[in-house]
């Protein structure tokens, strides 16, 4: 619950954000309809569209039982452990090991995983990133990462609408709305910042979510555990050249390196994840099944 209300108050925030920079640069009450208007249709555009394209970008084939009959027996095991209809099952190419999920409900979703996670995982451990991945379709988080990241989209443009303004005869706007040309200066400057850092803060505060309800699917979150230090290894080896936009859906953090530390991280920190797996592990004292 507390990291619901937490998401919450996150894209709360950023509405607030987009409603604020909507009135900078086109003023009153035609700037607010506008910037609703715009997170509407760009809202309704990723409600429908999200999925095929984080599966395009990261180049997702279906695969069928017969294809990659351990994997796809694995998630049906587990999409009728959670309840849940079983998604579609897809493999990316390549040798980085990675994992996400996509969809806007649990009736249009999908699961991927890369060839290379295939090869480095034991079952165990590729079981709790199965797992990790259904509790963000359960939770809707893939649909929350499509709407903060289409809200950020539109605050960006937005800010760049209202930099334009101010080189091309926006100050006498500005001040028919008393607006303060060093408050339109900083607006332009933080709102994509803190629009990008609120972002991200939503997708650490999923994945710690999807981290319990992995542990709780499969009654083993050691395994879990495992495997992100495996993947965290893995990735300062193999990199993976992840679309930005599309980073927060990954199960671990695509790339090595952080700058400006944990602040424009889409994921927590690989060893907070790992103590919280292991302090959830005294709770759980037998399998699930």
């Amino acid at each position: 619950m507390g990291n619901q209300l937490k998401t919450a108050v996150l894209l709360a925030t950023l509405s607030g954000l987009l409603i604020a920079i909507s009135y900078w640069v086109i003023g009153g009450t035609g700037g607010l309809i506008i910037g609703i208007g715009l997170a509407a249709v760009t809202n309704l555009f990723s409600w429908y569209q999200s999925d095929k394209i984080a599966l395009a970008v990261y180049q997702a084939q279906p695969v069928s039982e017969a294809q990659a009959p351990g994997l796809y027996r694995m998630v049906q095991r587990l999409s009728a452990r959670a309840n849940i209809p079983m998604p579609g099952v897809y493999i990316v190419p390549g040798q980085t090991a990675n994992a996400f999920a996509t969809g806007r409900d649990p009736e249009h979703a999908a699961v991927a995983v890369t060839e290379g996670i295939l090869n480095i995982l034991p079952e165990e451990e590729l079981e709790g990133v199965i797992a990790h991945e259904l509790t963000h379709i359960i939770n809707r988080d893939t649909l929350t990462q499509a709407v903060a990241a289409t809200v950020a989209g539109a605050i960006s443009f937005l800010a760049q609408m209202l930099s334009y303004s101010l080189w091309f005869g926006g100050g006498s706007r500005d001040n028919e709305r008393g607006g303060n040309p060093l408050g339109v200066l900083v607006t332009v400057m933080l709102a994509p910042i803190a629009a990008t850092v609120i972002q991200l803060a939503i997708s650490r505060t999923r994945e710690f979510s999807a981290d319990a309800g992995a542990a709780k699917l499969t009654g083993n979150p050691r395994a879990l555990a495992k495997a992100l230090q495996r993947l965290e290894a893995t990735a300062k080896q193999i990199p993976l050249n992840a679309n930005p936009a599309f980073e927060p859906l990954l199960i671990i953090h695509p790339i090595s390196g952080q700058f400006l530390g944990n602040l424009f991280s889409s994921h927590p920190a690989t060893e907070a994840r790992v103590e919280a797996l292991l302090k959830l592990e005294q709770e759980l004292p037998t399998r699930a099944y």
